[in-house]
């Protein structure tokens, strides 16, 4: 019996996987709402993503059964929700869940009162109940009950949960104006992030914490540059391996390049197959420092190998990226990446035995009885085992990957969420911009001029100004959120340097002013996650914890800070430094969850340079010199001086093309050389 639902007029990905079930499921909008009103019936929200494995075996388990389907229609008002198009939602439940049960992930399943306040929740469910967790049918039956018998119950939980959430969302700025910046961050801050981070560093695996274990791109990133400012050995040590282990892992696909979400297990071995456009992009940011630090060539190699995965897997026509690959193909999870030996041998013949040595293929398999692809030791390690030299290593294993990949291209392939998300577009912009820089490659920064092109041009709303957040099909929907329009002004930014496009620069400091008008708080010093014209919302939620993606706010910190030196704007210069002086107590005791913020405060302890290149030969110029890491700086180059940017202000520009470097607008004498200016930016303070 063909069944369809309200969601096949949706364009999300995952709302048409749900389109065919037998629920009578609705989007999240007025006519669900409505009708819950008006049948005062309690409504259920179940929330996933299009690449999530266990949304889909909850979805064959039990919104394809019919009995299940059933109950689900006669008790509930059904709504589904794909997190990645509302995250302002999946946040304000999760928020709720976690509150309630202590725990979150997805899918996400809430209960809410007829007029939309959340009671109860959870994630899986079971057909049947297994390891004392209730089955999904007979919780089904028991909400219902309470919702008929113990109403009042149910009605002082919403409450106080409500109550609960808007209280947790309240933050007051520690009031350090007449302090000095020096005081209000200081190196033992930084030497506490430090070592906090270290407590929590797998020092054999890579890493932090236990399994399941994350990228955690932004930590990584604080040891890279903590190494940089203070010469800390132990710092680069974690950095790298932690980077080395991952690259040569399961997480990552030896063969087509690009990372999976997180690894299963403490040896980056099994991942969750489902690969996603905001985690490449963070790796990408992260193997471009480390290849500035290090110049190793095999960060080079993953990073080309994943800009190559994006432009071939995730680059739509338009100049847009897609947001995801899913997990699993044929109903099987990690079906289109896992090998067994025989196949292993008969695509590759006699050169089978070295390159399963180099990717640990065995007979029996390395995971549920087949091989996921990892590297145990590094290419030049193998090629000696093998007894050849690094170049034909490097040669056999080239010709061995090209066979392989034109096997696996046979296979059917994971489903692409091909919904197109504006900031992780951005984050993807920012990683095409500094790997072009960092690796010397035009044409990645060519492909992010082109995608800000398309973002530009696709994410505003042409009669109101106002930013969106989602696009497929020609449609773009839904307001933008903070760390969409964070993303986008960070990216812009990027874009700038290597480009010269003064455009660009304009384009950021108008997105700041709407980003203060629609986001501030009433004490204009954090952001609201929702723009203040949004109405569908229970709770405005300030969002601080750099998780998966970064918190809006930290990168609106690090915005303010970098337009407030541009532009001379000392307001919010100071608003970025209190921003920061209120979580910074948080973020030395929590670094690995706060990177973005650990990341600021050692930026303000170091102090930022201004860097201004002016003169005939500024653009090639300033291409030598942001090929090197300076993390703490803003730039700009021009072949003349344009009126308007303060550091430009009183520079004359004439035949021969000089450095200017800064601080607090107070500049060294003119240079003329590349190696004099690099001298003073990378001196250890």
């Amino acid at each position: 019996m063909n069944h369809t639902n309200r969601l096949i007029n949706e364009t999300s990905p995952y709302l048409l996987q749900h389109a065919h079930n037998p629920v009578d499921w609705y989007a999240w909008g007025d006519e669900a709402l409505q009708r819950a009103k008006q049948e005062d019936k309690p409504i259920l929200v179940s929330i996933g993503y299009a690449a999530c494995h266990w949304c889909h075996v909850m979805e064959r388990e039990s919104f394809e059964d019919i009995q299940t389907a059933a109950l689900m229609n006669q008790y509930f008002v059904c709504i589904k929700i794909d997190r990645e198009e509302r995250p302002d939602l999946d946040h304000f439940f999760m928020d709720a869940l976690q509150a309630t049960s202590g725990n979150g992930g997805w899918p996400l399943n809430m209960f809410l009162t007829s007029d939309g306040r959340p009671f109860y929740g959870g994630t899986y469910f079971p057909p049947q109940s297994m390891h004392n967790r209730i089955s999904w049918k007979e919780l089904l039956v028991q909400i219902h009950g309470a919702y008929q018998k113990r109403r009042a119950d149910i009605e002082e939980q919403a409450n106080n949960l409500i109550e609960h959430l808007q209280k947790s969302n309240t933050l007051k700025s520690n009031n350090g104006f007449e302090i000095a910046q020096e005081e209000m961050f200081t190196p033992q801050q930084t030497l506490k992030i430090f070592n906090n981070i270290m407590g929590a560093a797998d020092q054999i695996e890579g890493g932090f914490g236990n399994a399941p274990k994350f990228p955690q791109t932004y930590t990584i990133q604080y040891l890279l540059r903590y190494h940089h400012f203070t010469g800390n050995k132990e710092a680069l040590e974690q950095a790298t391996l932690s980077l080395k282990k991952m690259m040569r892992g399961g997480i990552y696909d030896q063969l087509g390049g690009g990372f999976c979400r997180y690894s299963t297990d403490a040896q980056w071995l099994a991942p969750h197959f489902e690969k996603m456009a905001y985690d490449n992009a963070l790796l990408l940011l992260v193997l471009a420092e480390a290849f500035q630090l290090t110049a190793d060539q095999e960060y080079k190699r993953v990073a080309e190998e994943t800009i190559g995965f994006i432009q071939r897997e995730l680059q739509s026509d338009n100049g847009g990226f897609y947001a995801a690959l899913d997990a699993d193909s044929e109903g099987e999870e990690g079906k289109f990446y896992t090998w067994g030996k025989k196949e292993f041998e008969q695509i590759l013949g006699e050169d089978a035995a070295a390159i399963a040595a180099l990717y640990d293929v065995t007979e029996n398999g390395n995971w549920e009885d087949v091989n996921i692809l990892h590297m145990q030791k590094s290419i030049q390690q193998w090629a000696k085992d093998i007894g050849v030299s690094e170049e034909e290593a490097f040669n056999l294993l080239t010709v061995s990957k090209e066979k392989l990949m034109a096997c696996r291209s046979k296979r059917v392939r994971p489903a692409t969420d091909d919904k197109i998300i504006l900031g992780w577009n951005a984050l993807l912009n920012q990683a095409l911009s500094k790997a072009g820089q960092a690796f010397g490659r035009e044409d990645w920064i060519a492909i992010a001029a082109q995608n800000m092109a398309f973002l530009l041009s696709s994410f505003e709303n042409k009669t109101n100004g106002q930013l969106l957040h989602t696009h497929k099909a020609g449609i773009s929907k839904f307001p933008a959120f903070l760390d969409d329009v964070a993303y986008l002004i960070q990216a812009l930014l990027f874009l700038y340097e290597p480009t010269g496009e003064l455009g660009y620069l304009e384009k950021a400091r108008v997105l700041m002013h709407y980003a203060i008008d629609s986001f501030s708080d009433e004490d204009q010093l954090f952001f609201y996650y929702t723009p203040n014209f949004q109405a569908d919302i229970l709770v405005r939620k300030k969002d601080l914890y750099d998780g998966a993606i970064p918190s809006g706010n930290s990168i609106m910190a690090w915005n303010l800070h970098r337009l407030g030196l541009l532009f001379d704007q000392q307001e919010w210069r100071k608003r970025a430094e209190m921003m920061l002086e209120t979580v910074k107590d948080t973020a030395v005791k929590y670094p690995t969850s706060y990177g973005i913020w650990s990341n600021l405060l050692l930026e303000f302890t170091q102090g930022t340079h201004e860097i201004l290149v002016l003169g005939p030969q500024a653009l090639s110029m300033s291409k030598a010199l942001l090929s090197h890491f300076v993390p703490n700086k803003v730039f700009m180059a021009a072949s003349e001086a344009s009126m308007g940017y303060p550091l430009m202000e009183g520079r004359l520009s004439d035949l021969e093309t000089r450095i200017f470097i800064c601080r607090n607008y107070a500049c060294s004498l003119p240079l003329t050389s590349l190696e004099e200016a690099l001298g003073l930016v990378l001196t250890k303070r």
